[in-house]
């Protein structure tokens, strides 16, 4: 897991680039289920380059974001610079010392499941308050957009990457199980609540490769089964697809309260 999760740090600024932001909605949803405010002091585990913590500091709230990778932190800090609330800082969550006053608010998004399990949820706890709120975004890419070109493209998948499961498709939103097990079969949180949101995304040809680039999964493939994949990839949107194909994502927010020490 080590290994994987320090692959997006060799590619910062494609990953700012290319990696999707989050819905309005979800950031409005967090917001409000975690009474977010200018007051809020909030830690961030995994920030990567600012996809949420941007819309986090437009609140006005103080924010610590703990980013593993000095590349990915650096990016972030650049693109923060205009919220003096807001600090990055390098390091792995593990290992990071909490400071002493507690936090009314941890949030992780697409990250939480590179923490080590054995340390996450015991750690999120450990930073906030009673009461505070831990809240976790989950991505997924699910059925829909250019179904068929997905289905497709499982040939290349099989052929390139030998860790490919045949017949693999993907699945509807309705079908995917929630990520709330983890909290709610804790005994420092109470009160899990989940909830969803969908967007479609249009890629160009390039674009696609670019968001397959910023992949734990994609970089970890030997250079020829890299290329190889991408390249069949590529020949098929631009035959079959006009240079474009629509990729639907599946977000899950969950907020859990941290229960009395």
């Amino acid at each position: 897991m080590k290994a994987l999760r320090e692959t997006f740090n060799e590619a910062a600024e494609l990953y700012d680039r290319a990696r999707p932001r989050y819905p309005h909605a979800l950031v409005q949803d967090l917001a409000r289920t975690t009474a977010l405010s200018p007051e809020s002091h909030v830690l961030e585990i995994g920030p990567g380059t600012g996809q949420l913590t941007v819309p986090l500091a437009e609140f006005g709230c103080h924010v610590t974001a703990v980013e593993l990778g000095d590349a990915m932190a650096t990016v972030a800090r650049r693109r923060l610079r205009a919220y003096p609330r807001v600090s990055v800082q390098t390091a792995d969550f593990e290992t990071w010392a909490l400071p002493a006053q507690p936090f009314d608010l941890v949030v992780s998004a697409t990250a939480f499941h590179w923490i080590d399990p054995a340390v996450r949820v015991v750690k999120a706890a450990r930073a906030l308050r009673p009461g505070g709120r831990l809240a976790l975004v989950g991505t997924e890419h699910v059925a829909g957009g250019t179904e068929e070109f997905f289905a497709l493209a499982q040939g290349c998948y099989e052929r390139w990457d030998p860790a490919t499961p045949p017949g693999l498709r993907l699945q509807p939103a309705a079908d995917i199980p929630s990520g709330t097990a983890e909290l709610a079969d804790s005994p420092l949180f109470e009160h899990v609540v989940a909830s969803r949101h969908t967007q479609d995304i249009a890629y160009t040809t390039d674009q696609y490769i670019d968001v397959l680039l910023t992949y734990s999964g994609h970089r970890a493939l030997d250079e020829t089964a890299r290329q190889g994949l991408l390249g069949c990839l590529r020949r098929l949107i631009d035959t079959r697809y006009d240079g474009q194909v629509t990729k639907r994502y599946l977000h899950e927010l969950i907020v859990a309260t941290r229960g009395a020490m």
